[in-house]
């Protein structure tokens, strides 16, 4: 996955000069992105500030490691019951 050339602040300030009245269009044109990315950000980041985007972050750093992990122990156990269920 393909890591953002924004850090949460500047993302979150993006959003806030649009709240101040600026134009999407003219926003997007200044920093270089499509209105789409502006529409994501918004429905992710609209109404955080900064420590609540960064904190969001972290907890879906968080959660994806939980995720692998899970997985690896599934497989694992799926692996064990199949050695143990053949007879020999």
């Amino acid at each position: 996955m393909r890591k953002t050339r924004f850090s949460e602040e500047q993302i979150i300030n993006i959003l806030k000069g649009v709240e101040a009245g600026q134009r999407v269009a003219d926003a997007c044109r200044a920093h270089g992105i499509s209105e789409q990315t502006y529409h994501r950000w918004k429905a992710k980041y609209g109404g955080l500030n900064v420590n609540e985007a960064r904190r969001l972050k972290s907890l879906e750093d968080e959660n994806r490691r939980l995720k692998a992990a899970v997985a690896d122990l599934t497989l694992d156990n799926r692996m064990l019951k199949d050695v143990l269920s053949k007879k020999w």
